[in-house]
């Protein structure tokens, strides 16, 4: 997969937001203000993913390259190294996962507001 690819399957959620918080390189996508994906633009190595405690845990001993998530809540994110061995299919699926878990945890006016 590449940037482009996946930059296009983020901003096709429905009210995902694009931008460069940190940085000039740190690519942050957002739902309803709150982050669910971030990677470097210039290097596209490695994609940040929020996840579920117990199941960031199961997939770092399945996957070498799913790590705890580099400068994040180790808990809560895993990060994805784009090493060729984990497929599109599963890193759109992750994606989707960490975006859902955001919106379940926006409050129900956050989600309103938000068109969700």
């Amino acid at each position: 997969m590449d940037l482009e690819s996946f930059r296009q399957y983020c901003l096709s959620l429905p009210a995902v937001t694009e931008g460069f918080p940190f940085d000039s390189s740190t690519l942050v996508f957002k739902v309803a203000g709150k982050m669910f994906a971030l990677t470097d633009v210039d290097l596209f190595a490695s994609i940040n993913l929020k996840c579920d405690p117990e199941q960031a845990l199961d997939l770092r001993e399945r996957y070498a390259a799913v790590q705890p998530g580099y400068h994040m809540n180790k808990q809560h994110w895993n990060t994805i190294v784009m090493d060729g061995s984990i497929g599109r299919q599963l890193l759109l699926q992750w994606t989707r996962d960490s975006y859902d878990l955001v919106v379940k945890s926006l409050s129900k006016k956050q989600r309103l507001e938000a068109g969700l």
